[in-house]
């Protein structure tokens, strides 16, 4: 990759090895999660590839799932370059610190910057998320909150949507600002949003991106979306959000990241403030200016963000599970999600025997991870 179009960094991956990356998590029932235990068991990207059909067979799939060849990752690269986008891994220049350090962040990403100005992505990110049809009063708060944050030199991160989150993109243009999408960088939602992600874009801000381009956002895209949102940052301000809003999955989201949560109170009699007052009860930290939300942070922003490293020098020594031993896991797992060091221990199956079922299982399409090391049969 040529270093010099993307800021100032280290460049992790040989071009080879990104191919290889971009084929492995863009195979059908590879996510983040599933791509670093590949990673962990194979040593490589390319030895992960090698053996997605068989683990998918012996997981039990009717049939091989679809696996992009060297053609359609290099078309990728180039169309996506092709807009302005480059696709950086964990610890590369134009990838988040912090987003790096999420157990399922996503091993690359799509950013869409300047090449002058990827070093936005280095600088520390606050979080400002609410309601889409929001009152005056907190679309006003949402901009005074984004330009006194700007102003003490953070980077404001949103998800682009109508109301708060438009609110906050444009009151930092100028101070930075960083817009994550939900669905492809060439399928900008809401579509009357495109002129201000241009906005951001010239103005030194920048878009990221997981999904590929062309992908449409549907409705399960957006709470994926929003962990990259609470990931990136060091804390997110809810401003306004009603019960079972995304905000407040943003803020769950913050809360099993170990990011901070800060909540504007509002009104109980306003069913927009609902969500943001219960926040407030479970523990979210009160707000009612910048200097809130700076004070709270200093202390982290002085601890050092420990970023991944390359791939492995050397495979691990191979782990072949028999029948007797995916007959044991799989009458431990079901619907409710189970710690996989308890199937370890359940088992009496040793720890690599285990995560090669768990592999199969779900390159088969029968498994789902979820947070803290928990999965559930689908």
């Amino acid at each position: 990759m040529n270093q010099s179009n993307r800021g100032e960094g280290t460049t992790l991956l040989t071009e080879a090895q990104r191919l290889d990356w971009l084929r492995l998590i863009r195979s059908d029932n590879v996510g983040p999660r599933t791509f670093r235990s590949l990673i962990n068991h194979y040593g490589s990207a390319r030895l992960a590839l090698e053996q997605l059909p068989e683990l998918a067979r012996r997981g039990g799939a009717a049939r091989p799932g679809r696996i992009p060849s060297e053609d359609d990752a290099r078309r990728e690269i180039e169309n996506s370059r092709r807009i302005g986008v480059e696709l950086v891994a964990p610890g590369e220049a134009g990838y988040p610190p912090r987003l790096a350090t999420i157990d399922d962040a996503p091993p690359l990403l799509g950013v869409h910057a300047l090449p002058a100005h990827f070093e936005i992505m280095q600088r520390p990110m606050i979080a400002i998320v609410g309601s889409r049809n929001a009152s005056a009063a907190g679309l006003k708060f949402a901009q005074q909150l984004a330009a006194d944050l700007g102003a003490a030199g953070m980077v404001v991160i949103s998800g682009l949507a109508r109301g708060i989150d438009q609110a906050a993109h444009r009151a930092s243009l100028q101070s930075g600002t960083v817009a994550v999408l939900a669905g492809g960088h060439d399928k900008i939602y809401p579509a009357d949003h495109e002129d201000l992600l241009l906005d951001i874009i010239e103005a030194g801000g920048a878009a990221i991106s997981e999904m590929p381009l062309g992908h449409v956002p549907r409705g399960k895209d957006f709470p994926r979306r929003n962990r990259l949102i609470s990931g990136a940052a060091v804390g997110v301000a809810v401003i306004e959000a009603a019960f079972r809003s995304g905000s407040l999955i943003t803020a769950r989201r913050a809360a099993d990241q170990g990011r901070e949560v800060f909540a504007v109170p509002g009104s109980p009699l306003d069913p927009r403030a609902a969500g943001t007052n219960d926040l407030i009860k479970q523990g979210a930290a009160l707000i009612t200016s910048a200097a809130d939300i700076l004070h709270a942070i200093e202390s982290i922003l002085e601890r050092p963000i420990e970023l991944p490293t390359r791939e492995p020098d050397a495979p691990p020594p191979a782990s072949e599970p028999d029948a007797g031993d995916r007959a044991r896991i799989l009458r431990l797992l079901g619907p409710s999600p189970v710690g996989i060091d308890d199937l370890i221990r359940l088992s009496g199956i040793s720890a690599p025997v285990v995560r090669t079922v768990l592999l199969e299982l779900e390159l088969a399409g029968r498994l789902e991870r979820h947070g803290g090391g928990l999965v559930s049969l689908v």
